[in-house]
């Protein structure tokens, strides 16, 4: 696996923060740069760290998912970006009534809650153990800043245009599962 394909998985992932940030910036009145880096921090955090978590499970069964391990990262991509494909089809409904959005419990549990895929997808990474350094880094890096970008993005024009940009993270991880599985199909010949 390359750079560029960590790359586009950590946008993947990246698009589930990227939804939430916007959601709190447009209950957010104005931009506060703590408030918006501490979401963003927890965000990246949660991101890079559920992926080795995954990564370091799955180590464990690796001789025996060798067969199969191509397979596996395309149901769990595909699952994962049907997943929010069918979240970004949903009607939008921003829930602006939690009285302080920022607090520590509230961004907490958002982060662990935006990171579950990254967990199962820190599984595909088993057959890359030379990478799985580089792909924490980026794949929590990218999480940080769609994080930090949404809520400017949710303050500044989420009233006016909703992106559904879950259906854009679900395409990309679908596009990286079928890659993947097309690459080992491929060679294996």
């Amino acid at each position: 696996m390359d750079i560029f394909s960590i790359l586009i998985i950590g946008i993947g992932l990246a698009m589930d923060c990227f939804a939430v940030s916007i959601s709190k910036g447009i209950c957010a009145k104005k931009l506060f740069f703590w408030h918006t880096l501490r979401m963003a921090l927890l965000f990246g955090l949660f991101q890079a760290l559920m992926p080795l978590a995954g990564y370091s499970l799955g180590v464990t069964f690796a001789h025996q998912m060798e067969s199969f391990d191509h397979w596996l990262a395309f149901i769990l991509l595909a699952l994962i970006g049907g997943k929010m494909i069918y979240e970004g089809v949903k009607p939008y409904n921003p829930d602006c009534a939690t009285p302080n959005p920022f607090k520590w419990a509230s961004l907490l549990s958002l982060a662990l809650a935006t990171s579950i895929d990254a967990f199962a997808t820190g599984i595909i990474f088993i057959p890359y153990h030379n990478i799985i350094g580089k792909a924490i880094l980026i794949i929590g890096l990218t999480s940080f800043v769609f994080t930090f970008f949404g809520m400017y993005l949710g303050i500044r024009f989420g009233k006016k245009f909703h992106i559904k940009v879950e259906i854009w993270g679900g395409a990309i991880l679908i596009a990286i599962g079928f890659k993947i599985l097309i690459e080992h199909l491929y060679f294996q010949l």
